[in-house]
């Protein structure tokens, strides 16, 4: 009996590890860490619906159940992108 190859992954985006002070997404072969700090809408979100996260055409970051968006841009080079919130 042969073993065959795997196949290729199904996730372009995924949530790698979350904890107390933020989050790591996997995206398209990079890892980012998103600190609360500057992302404070993951910090009290349950925990299915931060891992909820789609990308979209390849560079757009989506968690529909938490309403939130971001650019993959915008992690690759965080001081182009100044994050505001109210």
């Amino acid at each position: 009996m042969t073993s065959q190859r795997p196949g290729t992954g199904t996730s372009e985006a995924e949530v790698t590890n979350i904890d107390s002070h933020g989050l790591w997404v996997f995206v398209s072969g990079k890892e980012y860490f998103l600190p609360y700090e500057d992302s404070p809408w993951f910090k009290d979100a349950k925990v299915s619906d931060v891992l909820a996260v789609r990308l979209l055409h390849k560079r757009h970051l989506h968690w529909p159940r938490l309403d939130v968006d971001l650019a993959v841009d915008s992690l690759d080079d965080p001081e182009q992108y100044p994050l505001t919130y109210t």
